[in-house]
Formats: C-alpha cells, sequence, structure tokens
C-alpha cells in the first residue's frame, strides 16, 4: 500500500519523494520498489513530527513546500497533490493546505473515521472533526470529508515539533488541530470530484482492493 503511495505521489510531478518511517519493514519493501526512504524516530507524537524530522533530514530550504501524502491513501489522485501544493500559493496566510471533497451519504457523516471540515468564506479551516459538523438543526446543509493530505511551507514545518498539543487535538485525535489551536491557518482546497477514501480499517482495505486503479 505504501509503494503505491509512492506511485501516485510520484505522477503529481513531486521533486522529490521520499517515505518517512521507523518500521523497518516498510523500509525494505519502499527501497526494493526504487523509491527513499528515510528512518526516524519512533516515538513521534504525530505524522507532522514525522515528516518534519524526515524533511530536516533532506536538508529543504524555509521557502520549499513539502507534501505529506499519507501512507493509508493508495487511491489519492496525483492531480489532487498538485492542488494542495498549489494552495499555498494561492493563500499567503495559510502555513499549511489540505483537501476536502463533499460528503454525499448518511454513512460517512456519522463514521468517526470520515473527517469533517467546516471552512470560512475565503477557504480556510474552521475546524475539524470526526463528529457532524456542521450540525444539521434545521434542513439542509453542506459537509465536507477531509482528505489524508496536506502541504507546508517548510519554514512553518521546521517549528511545528515545538508547538504543543491542544486540548481539541488529543479529544479528537486530529493532528491539524494544533496548527488552528496555535494561530496558524490552513487553506483547503475543495476537489472538484470523488477523493478515494483511505484505509483506517481491515474492512477499508478490502473496499480499496476491489476498486480500478
Amino acid at each position: 500500500m505504501v509503494v503505491r503511495v509512492c506511485e501516485r505521489a510520484r505522477q503529481s510531478g513531486a521533486a522529490t519523494v521520499a517515505v518517512a518511517t521507523d518500521d523497518d519493514r516498510i523500509r525494505v519493501a519502499v527501497e526494493r520498489a526504487g523509491y527513499h526512504a528515510i528512518m526516524t524516530r519512533a516515538d513521534h507524537p504525530s505524522g507532522t513530527d514525522r515528516v518534519a524530522e524526515a524533511a530536516a533530514a533532506l536538508g529543504l530550504g524555509p521557502d520549499e513546500v513539502v507534501v505529506n501524502v499519507q501512507g493509508d491513501e493508495p487511491l489519492i489522485p496525483p492531480q489532487l497533490v498538485r492542488e494542495v501544493a498549489a494552495m499555498l500559493g494561492s493563500h499567503a496566510e495559510a502555513a499549511v493546505s489540505t483537501a476536502c471533497h463533499p460528503i454525499d451519504d448518511a454513512a460517512s457523516l456519522e463514521n468517526p473515521n470520515v473527517v469533517k471540515v467546516v471552512l470560512d468564506a475565503s477557504g480556510y479551516a474552521l475546524y475539524f472533526s470526526r463528529a457532524r459538523i456542521p450540525y444539521p438543526r434545521e434542513a439542509g446543509g453542506t459537509w465536507y470529508r477531509h482528505a489524508g493530505i496536506y502541504a507546508y511551507r517548510m519554514g512553518f514545518l521546521q517549528g511545528f515539533p515545538g508547538l504543543a498539543p491542544g486540548p481539541e487535538e488529543k479529544t479528537e485525535a486530529l493532528e491539524q488541530l494544533r496548527v488552528l489551536w496555535h494561530g496558524h491557518r490552513i487553506a483547503v482546497a475543495i476537489h472538484a470530484g470523488d477523493i478515494p477514501p483511505g484505509v483506517d480499517t481491515p474492512r477499508d482495505l478490502e473496499a480499496v482492493r476491489r476498486m480500478p486503479s
């Protein structure tokens, strides 16, 4: 699955594709497939902390953009990787960018593994939650599923490990809430098409295996 993610990332036109991991089995699989793996510490509290260590090992400059495609997103569209990176160019106030797409089924709205995001008028994230937000007290509404992809300005990413986790991050187990807790902004691209689901459970894995690549 991780190798499939690498393939998608390379198709996006990324200048460098590297896998950050603390598991030697993943390193071996990645290198056998011809990709670069960076071994990181095993005690990182979040994926972003791990990416920060790996990006530092690559020696990237403060103005470069780092895109984090999570290893449980084997069907992520390469175009989406480009979209998320481009959001930092069009949203100067954003330290981080990510993506979402509309939710159109009730099961996803109630599924805590489907993370929801609420946006402001300028396309910045107001909040992320595993709960159904906004709550439909009256008829109608639009809901967005957050996709597991982020782009960071390297200057921000270098400082991320020094940010203390906020209470909402601990409650929801969502690392992106740390960014909002400390007053930084996250720009969100609304993807025009569907974003294939990630793999959070064995059932998800079986569903993804049945999908066309």
